[in-house]
C-alpha cells in the first residue's frame, strides 16, 4: 500500500471579519496529484493562512462508500478500497466537498475530484486439503474451488504445473484438475513419504501469478481390493469343446501387498480348483474346458455361475461374478477317431487287394511260362490204317514224365505232325495274357487311387471335409472293379502280411496314423 502525503493550503482573506473577504484555495498544482490506484493511501494536510486561522474549523462531505478520514483541523486521509473500480471499468471519478467555517458561521467550500484507477491483484491460494490417492486408480483433485483458490478481482484464472514437482504420469489441466494414477512403486514410496506438489495460478489478462502447494498422501482408508476380469463380458457363451480363458488383474487401493487370497466359487462340480493359476500377486489366469461329458443330453444348454473373489489383510473382500453358458457340441475326438478308422480300413482293404493281385499275377506268369514250353516240346504221331497187323509204342521226347501213345501197325500211311499242347492239354495262352493285362491294369489303378487317398487325407482336419466320403466311394469303386470277376480270384485267399501301420505305409508311403495306436 502506498501513502501519498499532500499539503493543501487554504488561504482565506477576511473569512472571520466580513462576508465579502477575498480568499484563495491553495491546492497542488502538479498534474496527476488527484489520481489514485486502489489500495494506495493519499493524505492531505489543509492549512489556512489568515490572522484568525485558529478560529477556523473544517468539514467534508462525500459519498458514504468512500470512507474518507477527515478531522476538523483539516487533516485528510483516504485509501480507496479494491471494490470501487472493476477491471472492466478501469477507472472512476469521485468528488468530495471541503468546507471551512469561520466566526459568525461564515464558510467557504471547495469541490475536490479524485480519479481512482483499478489495481490488479494476484490470485490467492488458501491452505489446501490433503490429496489422498489410491493405487492403480485414476485419482482426481479439483483445485479450482472458491474456498481454495480465488482471484480477488474476479479475474479468470488458469493453472499451470511446475514440471519438476509433478510425479510421473500426473497431469494438471488449465482448469485446475490434477489427475494421477500411482503405480505400484510410486504408491509404496508415497506410503513412506508424502509428496508436495507446487503449481502456478495465473490471472487473465494481467497474468499475475501465485504459487500454491498441494500435499499428496496415500489413502488412509482401509479399502477392499479390486478385480478386473478380461474379457469383461458378464455372460460368456461357449461350446463343450471350447476353452473358457479369463485374465484376472487384482489390485488393492492400499497397496498390492495387502492382498492375501484370490480364488473362486462355482455351482458346478465340473470346474476344478486348479483352473485358476497364479502368475504374480496381482495377475491370475482362469482356463477351463467343459468337455464333451459336461452335457448328458444332445442339444442341451446349461449355464453355470463363477464368482471370483479377492481378500485383503483386514478381511475386506471384493468379488466379481460371471455366467458361462455351455452349449452341446459334437465330440470332435470321437468323430476324428471314427473318420481315421474309415481312412485306415479303406487303405487296409486296398493293401489286401493289391497283395492279392500281386499274388495272382505271379500265378498267371507261371501258367504263361508253362504254356510256352509245351508248344515247343510236345508232338503226336497219327496214322491212317488199312489192315491192322500190329501195335507198336511211339515215344515222345520230353523233359516231363514220358507219356505213351498207342499206334496200330499194318499196311498204312504214316504222318507225323506237331501240335500246340496248350490247345490240347492246358489253357489258352491268349486267355492268360488277357488276364494278366486286366490284373495289371486293376492293380496299377488301385495303387494310384490308394496313394492319392492316403496323401490327401493324411491329416485329420482334411478328413472333416465333405469330400472325404465321396473319395471313399470312389476308392470303393476301384475295390469292386467289375473286371475282377474275369480274374477268377479265390474268395478264401488271405493276405499273409498283417494289417499293421508299418505294412500299410510300405504300400502307401503317405499314410499317417496321427498318433492313433496301431498294431506294429
Amino acid at each position: 500500500m502506498t501513502k501519498v502525503f499532500l499539503s493543501i493550503v487554504l488561504i482565506v482573506f477576511g473569512l472571520g471579519l466580513t462576508a465579502n473577504a477575498q480568499y484563495t484555495w491553495n491546492l497542488p498544482s502538479y498534474p496527476g496529484w488527484n489520481i489514485i490506484e486502489e489500495g494506495d493511501t493519499v493524505a492531505l494536510n489543509i492549512k489556512v493562512i489568515h490572522p484568525d486561522t485558529l478560529s477556523l474549523y473544517y468539514a467534508i462531505d462525500y459519498e458514504e462508500e468512500l470512507d474518507i478520514s477527515f478531522d476538523s483541523l483539516g487533516y485528510f486521509q483516504w485509501s480507496p478500497s479494491y471494490d470501487l473500480v472493476s477491471r472492466v471499468e478501469e477507472s472512476r471519478n469521485f468528488s468530495a466537498i471541503i468546507s471551512a467555517f469561520g466566526a459568525g458561521g461564515k464558510k467557504v467550500t471547495k469541490e475536490v475530484q479524485f480519479k481512482v484507477v483499478h489495481k490488479n491483484r494476484p490470485p490467492q491460494v488458501e491452505n489446501l486439503p490433503i490429496f489422498y490417492v489410491q493405487q492403480y486408480t485414476n485419482n482426481k483433485y479439483n483445485l479450482n474451488k472458491p474456498s481454495q483458490v480465488q482471484d480477488p478481482d474476479e479475474d479468470p484464472i488458469v493453472f499451470q504445473p511446475i514440471m519438476e514437482d509433478m510425479p510421473e504420469g500426473a497431469t494438471l489441466s488449465e482448469l485446475g484438475v490434477l489427475s494421477w494414477k500411482p503405480s505400484r512403486n510410486q504408491f509404496r514410496a508415497l506410503k513412506k513419504t508424502p509428496l508436495k506438489v507446487r503449481f502456478i495460478v495465473q490471472d487473465q489478462p494481467e497474468k499475475e501469478e501465485t504459487i500454491g502447494e498441494l500435499v499428496i498422501q496415500s489413502t488412509q482408508l482401509d479399502l477392499p481390493p479390486n478385480i478386473l476380469i478380461v474379457p469383461s463380458d458378464s455372460v460368456l457363451s461357449v461350446k463343450e469343446d471350447e476353452v473358457v480363458n479369463l485374465n484376472l488383474y487384482v489390485t488393492d487401493p492400499n497397496g498390492d501387498d495387502n492382498v492375501t487370497d484370490v480364488g473362486f466359487v462355482t455351482n458346478s462340480l465340473h470346474v476344478p480348483k486348479g483352473a485358476l493359476n497364479k502368475y504374480t500377486n496381482t495377475q491370475w489366469e482362469f482356463k477351463w474346458t467343459p468337455g464333451y461329458d459336461f452335457l448328458e443330453e444332445e442339444g442341451k444348454v446349461d449355464t453355470i455361475a463363477i464368482t471370483f473373489f479377492a481378500i485383503d489383510e483386514s478381511g475386506k473382500k471384493k468379488d466379481s461374478k460371471i455366467l458361462v453358458r455351455v452349449e452341446d457340441a459334437e465330440n470332435i475326438e470321437k468323430k476324428d477317431l471314427r473318420l481315421y478308422q474309415k481312412y485306415r480300413n479303406m487303405l487296409v482293404e486296398s493293401m489286401n487287394l493289391i497283395a492279392h493281385l500281386d499274388n495272382n499275377q505271379r500265378t498267371l506268369n507261371r501258367q504263361l511260362k508253362s504254356a510256352k514250353k509245351g508248344k515247343k516240346q510236345r508232338s503226336i504221331v497219327n496214322a491212317s490204317l488199312g489192315a491192322i497187323t500190329g501195335v507198336s509204342p511211339v515215344f515222345i521226347e520230353s523233359e516231363e514224365p514220358r507219356n505213351y501213345v498207342t499206334g496200330v501197325g499194318g499196311t498204312a500211311v504214316l504222318t507225323l505232325g506237331t501240335l500246340e499242347a496248350t490247345e490240347v492239354i492246358g489253357k489258352s495262352k491268349d486267355d492268360i495274357l488277357e488276364k494278366l493285362k486286366v490284373n495289371i491294369d486293376i492293380r496299377n489303378l488301385l495303387q494310384a487311387e490308394g496313394d492319392s487317398f492316403a496323401r490327401k487325407y493324411a491329416l485329420r482336419t482334411k478328413r472333416r471335409n465333405k469330400g472325404f466320403d465321396s473319395d471313399i466311394d470312389k476308392l470303393k469303386a476301384e475295390l469292386n472293379n467289375k473286371k475282377l470277376i474275369l480274374l477268377e480270384l479265390p474268395a478264401d485267399w488271405e493276405n499273409p502280411r498283417k494289417p499293421t501301420d508299418r505294412n500299410i505305409r510300405k504300400t502307401f508311403p503317405d499314410f499317417n496314423n496321427e498318433g492313433y495306436a496301431g498294431a506294429d
